[in-house]
């Protein structure tokens, strides 16, 4: 079978390499997936450069060179203690190697049901973008009906999930994007966006009792200022606008922020998301309803997936980028 790997950290176009090595077996509690499409994550960006992850995933070169993290595709076979799934049944979920024809991975782990009404490239865009987005929101930010959230960084392959989710969860929603991308943030549902080439949201009337924070590209102070009192700024990790040269500096303005405020460790809180097989169930209960459509903007077959990575470090990749396995 055919699969993306890297022995070695560095520029996609450098370090990927589209190999021939043999099919995997599913063990007794494995299922094998015959993979139709792969989406690409800051964390891939992450994987692949190094940067923070070479504390995870090696130092000096990469213990694990299976390259993405989430699929959609079908069961090709299972191992004999697998009850949940058949051969034939179409999922999505998250596992390492996912930019492969065939993946091996835990059924009971973070795999579910694929929803009939959205392609394989819909849902695989959904695990790390969905979840980060609904534990950013739901269980950081404690997001209620009725609040006023803003999502900076709208457009984005997080931003997309957190403005609908946020919807579904009866919110009222401005969203933060650039001109080009005014038409994607409106077509998922936002009730107002903001232009950052014309409007600085810190420095408007509106007040906010949630914001979620893809970008970090105001100071406490300015994001203070548009916070109700009790409201609450959730960072969505290091990485989530995308696998760019400003990560790093960001990184170090939060911590530094945390350091040196108790104000900014009481009110502005960083959330990473974590695989869970629930969550990804309320996911596509969400998508089987419509309130959530995963929003696509590019696919690539898997023989340009070096380019893909490429479009996803310039920071402003919009929406999710799928990679098509055929």
């Amino acid at each position: 079978m055919k699969t993306i790997r890297y022995c070695e950290y560095g520029p996609p176009d450098e370090v990927l390499k589209l190999e021939e090595v043999e099919k995997p077996i599913p063990k007794d509690d494995e299922i094998l997936i015959r993979v139709r499409a792969a989406s690409l994550s800051a964390f891939d960006g992450h994987m692949v450069r190094g940067g923070f992850g070479r504390l995870i995933f090696g130092l000096r070169k990469p213990r694990i060179t299976r390259a993405g993290t989430n699929f959609a595709g079908t069961v090709a076979g299972a191992g004999k203690n697998v009850t949940l799934f058949r051969p034939g049944d179409e999922v999505f979920g998250a596992g390492y190697g996912a930019l492969a024809e065939y993946l091996c991975v835990k059924a009971e782990r973070a795999t579910v049901s694929k929803p009939t009404n959205v392609s394989f490239e819909q849902a695989a865009a959904v695990p790390n973008g969905g979840l980060t987005a609904l534990q950013g929101l739901r269980d950081t930010g404690r997001l209620k009906a009725g609040q006023k959230v803003l999502v900076n960084g709208a457009s984005g392959g997080v931003g997309t999930f957190a403005v609908q989710i946020a919807k579904a969860f009866g919110a009222e929603v401005s969203g933060v994007c650039s001109t080009k991308n005014i038409d994607l943030v409106q077509s998922i549902g936002a009730d107002h966006v903001i232009d950052y080439t014309k409007e600085d949201y810190t420095k408007g009337d509106q007040r906010y009792d949630l914001i979620y924070d893809l970008i970090n590209n105001h100071s406490f102070s300015d994001r203070r200022r548009v916070l109700n009192p009790g409201g609450i700024c959730v960072m969505a990790g290091i990485g989530g606008s995308g696998m760019h040269k400003e990560t790093w500096s960001r990184m170090v303005g939060l911590l530094d922020g945390y350091v040196r405020s108790r104000f900014v460790r009481e009110k502005f809180v960083c959330s990473i998301a974590k695989l869970s097989k629930d969550d990804l169930g309320i996911l596509c209960g969400l998508m089987e309803s419509g309130r959530i459509v995963p929003a696509v903007t590019r696919t690539y077959p898997l023989t340009e997936t070096a380019a893909a990575f490429e479009y996803l470090e310039t920071g402003h990749a919009r929406g999710k980028i799928a990679i098509r396995i055929d």
